[in-house]
């Protein structure tokens, strides 16, 4: 078995090898550069509120990394970034925010087929990176500014090589900004029991995506982008981070449509755990509350040390009490202030109202059989056992229902199809449509991976490389296939045309109707798209009778 495995890895990687100067055909094969790569400074020059800085050109994309769009003391708001004189080269990406340590790289199969760039860490990481066809040139781009995923705890603007932006700006037209935030106990442990200097520490993380859009709207016309027609989009903790942003009152007005990718987010903290949480790690680093700006000083590794171990300790007491949000811990907080509601309970927010929003899932996002490589062949009995295990009695219900859903499924369906990300989907989607605003649209991906003989299926993150029409570039993903590129054609098409109208409607595609409550419209993206209504309601609604796990 392991060399079965092995052989078509070192085909792969030998492939990868020999394309590494070159670009993709759209079948998939390797064809040379159709030009050089531009490094000049004066033909990348650009000016921003921080002064002027140069990229580089890449097969006509301009394309500038790292750069400043505020700073930040350590548990403070943001502020506008220093000044610098000259020409400031922003040809390589910027500090990423301090985090733990990445489990994945242990995994050889996630290591090959995720293939992360986890950079280099500091705290002043506050950086943007763009992808634009045009500077200078007076035209107003629709701009796309993508929110990477990790939870609130890890993650980079750069982590996958599917966010480059590239490819998509040149399909479309349109200007790609990618960014870096703070994290984890950086930018959500809430001391603010501890005075009004730290009155927002538990939402630092937050007001720094506020101020990457701040500085978007002041600075992305000399990139070639229009700040009046701005779409974010997230996945997984970026679409989070998107669900978020629609009820942050600072950012109202600075994005104009709205994509969550796996990661609908109904609820947050609140400031009861949050500030529980905080006086906690206070006291676990040996801090009293005199001398609570030692806090500053605490070395990273230590302070976030203590903070994973108490939240550790009142995860399951929160859970006792009935708290109940998605992420427990590192998010942002209903703080009254920053932010002053949860983001989609038990209504959409008013500010966002005239907002479009596209809102999806893959179908099988953390699916099990990936991670746990029994599981693949798994049999229906022992299949069924397994399912016992979670709902009990109901079991026979839940089977009838699935197998009414899913009539061509396979044994590890039963274990591997999704419902911690789809119900909320939906149910966000419900209460955007009965908001009577703006339209929503929804998609399932369900289109599954030959990758390492198939065993990703459509996992969690599948579907980025579609929608960053960079499924040649990420192929350790998708395999890079015929299928996946034209597929990741559709796909971005339709994000860009999203972007560009609040429409995701494309040639290509079937109708895609607006969602109401009543029909259920949702997108299905695999090698043949359809639309289906209601397809999986009824098996939705029997899921609801469980709990959802969360983080």
């Amino acid at each position: 078995m392991r060399t079965r495995i092995l052989l078509p890895l070192a085909i792969v990687l030998l492939s990868s090898v020999g394309c590494c100067q070159a670009t993709k055909n759209r079948d998939g094969g390797c064809k040379a550069r159709t030009a050089e790569l531009q490094t000049s400074a004066e033909a990348t020059l650009a000016q921003t509120t921080g002064g002027s800085v140069a990229g580089y050109i890449d097969n006509g994309i301009f394309t500038y990394k790292g750069i400043p769009y505020a700073k930040a003391e350590r548990f403070m708001p943001p502020v506008p970034a220093d000044k610098w004189e000259g020409v400031r080269s922003c040809r390589a990406y910027g500090p990423t925010c301090p985090q733990g340590k990445r489990m994945g790289w242990y995994s050889d199969e996630q290591a090959f087929s995720f293939n992360w760039n986890d950079g280099f860490p500091d705290e002043d990481c506050l950086r943007v990176n763009i992808w634009t066809p045009g500077i200078n040139d007076g035209k107003k781009r629709p701009v796309m500014v993508w929110l990477h995923g990790g939870g609130y705890s890890a993650g980079s603007g750069q982590e996958l090589p599917s966010y480059d932006g590239r490819n998509l700006a040149e399909k479309g037209d349109v200007v790609v900004v990618t960014l870096n935030h703070r994290l984890n106990v950086l930018g959500f442990l809430d001391l603010s029991a501890y005075g009004e200097k730290y009155a927002h520490s538990g939402n630092s993380g937050l007001l720094d995506l506020v101020a990457a859009l701040e500085w978007v709207q002041e600075n992305i016309a000399n990139f070639g982008g229009d700040a009046s027609n701005v779409t974010i989009f997230g996945q997984s903790g970026g679409g989070g981070k998107v669900s978020t942003l629609l009820a942050t009152p600072a950012a109202k007005g600075k994005f104009h449509k709205a994509i969550v990718q796996s990661g609908a987010m109904l609820r947050t903290m609140d400031s009861r755990w949050s500030r529980r949480i905080g006086a906690a790690v206070v006291e676990e680093l040996g801090i009293t509350p005199c001398r609570i700006d030692e806090i500053s000083k605490v070395p990273f590794e230590d302070l976030l040390a203590a903070g994973e171990k108490v939240i550790a300790r009142l995860k399951p007491e929160a859970e006792k009490q009935g708290f109940a949000s998605f992420i427990f811990g590192w998010a942002p907080t209903v703080d009254g202030s920053v932010l002053p509601r949860q983001p989609f309970s038990p209504d959409a927010p008013e500010q966002s109202k005239d907002v479009p929003m596209m809102i999806g899932t893959t179908i099988h996002e953390f699916s099990l059989s990936t991670y746990v490589p029994q599981l693949r062949t798994i049999d229906k009995s022992a299949a069924i056992e397994y399912l016992r295990t979670k709902y009990g009695e109901k079991t026979e219900e839940f089977l009838r229902l699935f197998e009414k859903t899913y009539p061509d499924y396979q044994p590890k369906d039963l274990i591997d199809t999704d419902f911690t990300f789809r119900p909320s989907a939906i149910e966000q989607a419900v209460i955007k449509a009965r908001q009577g605003g703006a339209p929503v649209y929804t998609y399932m991906f369900a289109w599954e991976s030959p990758v390492l003989d198939g065993i990703l299926r459509s996992t969690h993150c599948m579907e980025i490389p579609f929608v960053f029409n960079n499924a040649d570039i990420h192929a350790s993903m998708t395999g890079g296939g015929k299928d996946a590129l034209e597929l990741a054609g559709k796909m971005s098409q339709a994000w860009i045309n999203f972007a560009r109208t609040g429409d995701p409607n494309t040639e290509d595609l079937p109708q895609w109707p607006v969602y109401n409550c009543s029909e259920g419209a949702a997108m299905i993206f695999n090698d043949d798209c359809e639309v289906r209504y209601n397809h999986d309601k009824e098996l939705i609604n029997f899921i609801r009778q469980f709990p959802t796990r969360g983080f």
